[in-house]
């Protein structure tokens, strides 16, 4: 039996100056290995559940482990277990790619030479070598793009929480950017991920949870899921379990 990458049990989570709890009694269990993609409208809460499970947001009741490793009990080890990339740019755009994977990797606790390498081998892969030492700011959305997923696996992580990880992108990178996650998989990474391109996320995701209002409606192996309900794709199975009616949220 595989190792679990992420375990939730009796997760409760409120924001503040609400009385109401956001999440109620949350679990769910992610194998190692796993390309797991959580789904559901605005405001279902998966967002939160990112959040949450990378130590963003602090939680008062239940539990969330990484890997065996308490989040609540967020230490710089931890920092070296996931990567996170996050629906807004989470880099500094006066920076350099290079000055940039310095800092995040050194946040994550990796060593200069350990950083140095990842660095190169990052910006090579990613198309991003011959502008490394160029301001962010002068980068194309989708550039921008390319060296925030270089932020998000700079400590080469065993888990890989991306929310929106390609919203704004051409094509070409759209695809380049699955390809590389996929690659990262097949190389024992565990794919968290969340996104409302659902024809993206149907060629990534072999498991999916779909959420809302903080609560899961349908869990298993999506060929599992469209085969129960009848459905020849992800974008009709949310519709089936979520509804057509506007979101005010």
């Amino acid at each position: 039996m595989k190792r679990l990458a992420v375990e939730i049990q009796d997760l409760g989570f409120s924001y503040p100056g609400h009385s109401t709890p956001f999440i109620s009694n949350f679990n769910l269990q992610i194998a190692e290995g796993e390309r797991f993609g959580l789904f559901g409208p605005n405001g279902a809460g998966k967002t939160t559940l990112m959040n949450l499970m990378t130590g963003l947001l602090s939680f008062s009741v239940g539990s969330i482990k990484l890997l065996g490793n308490e989040i609540k009990k967020h230490d710089k080890s931890i920092n070296k277990l996931f990567g996170f990339i996050p629906q807004d740019l989470s880099l500094y755009q006066e920076l350099s790619p290079v000055e940039n994977l310095e800092f995040f990797g050194a946040w994550s606790g990796l060593h200069k030479h350990e950083i140095k390498t990842r660095t190169k081998d990052l910006l090579g892969i990613l198309g991003l070598a011959e502008v490394r030492d160029t301001p962010v700011q002068k980068f194309s959305g989708g550039m921008k793009r390319r060296v925030n997923l270089a932020i998000g696996v700079v400590c080469n992580p065993q888990i890989l929480f991306l929310d929106e990880p390609t919203v704004g992108v051409d094509v070409q990178t759209r695809f380049a950017i699955i390809d590389y996650l996929k690659e990262l998989n097949k190389n024992g990474t565990t794919l968290i991920y969340t996104s409302h391109q659902l024809s993206e996320a149907e060629g990534l995701c072999k498991k999916i949870a779909l959420i809302d209002e903080g609560k899961i409606i349908a869990h298993d192996d999506l060929d599992t899921l469209l085969a129960q309900y009848r459905q020849d794709g992800l974008e009709g199975l949310f519709l089936k379990l979520t509804g057509k009616n506007y979101r005010n949220s």
